[in-house]
């Protein structure tokens, strides 16, 4: 399997019916508890735009998608991400593209919030 890490360095011009804040793609929370805070915005029909905000020194529940892709942006703080059996630091503009079955985690390890926001196809199965 391909792995990419990609980073977008210059602006990207978007056309949308709605626009939201690097922090916050509205929605509502899925997902709370000691290690972060999980918003989903389900407003399109095929897709869905999650956002994480993973507190310091904490790490996301490691799982894998049969049938599903997904793309996370790193937009605040700094961390690892591992892909099955890789490990990568992750900070600010940060591209991954998670493969169909593909084992993914992310972990914090900065001084402050990890803030990413993911984009799937379908529901959530996780």
């Amino acid at each position: 399997m391909g792995r990419f890490l990609v980073a977008i360095t210059g602006p990207i011009n978007i056309k949308c019916i709605m626009k939201y804040t690097d922090y916050d793609i509205g929605g509502k929370i899925v997902k709370e508890d000691e290690r972060y805070i999980v918003k989903d915005n389900n407003v399109l029909n095929n897709l869905i735009v999650s956002s994480t905000t993973l507190h310091r020194g904490k790490s996301t529940s490691g799982h894998k998608h049969e049938g599903q892709e997904e793309v996370y942006l790193f937009v605040r703080g700094h961390g690892n991400m591992e892909l099955d059996d890789t490990v990568f630091q992750v900070s600010p503009g940060s591209v991954v593209l998670i493969e169909d079955g593909v084992f993914h985690r992310v972990h914090n390890l900065g001084d402050m919030d990890l803030y990413f926001v993911c984009v799937f196809d379908g529901k959530r199965n996780h």
